[in-house]
């Protein structure tokens, strides 16, 4: 009996495992399949890798992906940015004005991406703003701002007051305190911020769809259109290129953390 309890949690992991995980390995598996749009295995080949750089789609998924990485990078450095400054100003407000905001913040969050592509659209013909890459950028960062905030806030709590206070006691400036002391102390949640941010604006779709115009066109919004006509080898090269990245950025950050509460304790024990 103490067996099969033990074995049902395993069993139950294991099948969510796979249930994730099997879609991304046949991907990587079909990229490099010889028979281009289909998934009847030809053979080996690393052409559809070699023709992402060639190709007229490949140069095409490239320019996309160039305008995603663009666009994901200032929306979710100025979005951690602004997370920042709404964290730190919050800290000094009454007690229930912070819950207040907070639960303001978590709307968005909850919120189907639909309307709030939709809301923009609205917002932007109201204000007779003609679509295209700012409108892009300013949704995909009214978008990341609330994730910002739930990622740092947490960090802005722990820290202990008293560092601060005895920094300016010191002769320390605030922007020096800033800079030197409480930056540092939060650096975790805001690299936590910046990653999250920039995943979820090369993910997203929907608000990119309803606030550019054709001129402007991200990955998403490429793959789509490229999938109406059949699954093409390429879209597999890529996102398979990115998928190693992204796995081996997360094992870099995971072995950063453990190196530095290595050095943290071996400091303690010092």
């Amino acid at each position: 009996m103490r067996f099969l309890r033990k074995l049902v949690p395993d069993i139950y992991i294991g099948l969510i495992i796979v249930f994730l995980y099997l879609p991304i390995a046949l991907l990587i598996f079909y990229s490099f399949n010889s028979v281009p749009k289909s998934f009847i295995w030809g053979g080996f080949t690393l052409n559809n890798y070699t023709s992402l750089f060639s190709g007229s789609d490949g140069g095409e998924l490239l320019e996309s992906l160039l305008e995603t990485l663009k666009i994901a990078a200032i929306a979710s450095v100025v979005s951690t940015v602004f997370g920042v400054i709404s964290c730190l100003g919050m800290v000094y407000l009454p007690k229930k004005f912070q819950n207040v905001l907070m639960n303001v913040t978590y709307i968005p969050n909850v919120m189907p991406e639909l309307v709030i592509g939709i809301s923009f659209m609205l917002l932007f013909s109201f204000l007779g703003v003609q679509k295209g890459e700012f409108t892009l950028i300013c949704a995909h960062i009214a978008f990341c701002v609330p994730f910002a905030i739930l990622s740092i806030d947490p960090k802005i709590r722990q820290l202990d007051k008293n560092l601060s206070e005895a920094a300016m006691d010191l002769g320390a400036t605030r922007f020096q305190t800033l800079r030197l002391v409480i930056i540092p102390e939060i650096m975790p949640g805001i690299l936590s911020a910046l990653m999250l941010t920039f995943t979820l604006s090369v993910d997203d779709y929907l608000i990119s769809n309803f606030n550019v115009n054709s001129s402007v066109q991200t990955l998403p919004m490429k793959i789509y259109s490229m999938a109406k006509f059949g699954v093409n080898p390429k879209m597999n090269a890529l996102t398979t290129i990115l998928f190693v990245a992204v796995f081996l950025l997360l094992i870099a950050s995971n072995f950063s953390r453990i190196k530095g509460a290595k050095d943290k304790n071996g400091g303690m024990k010092k």
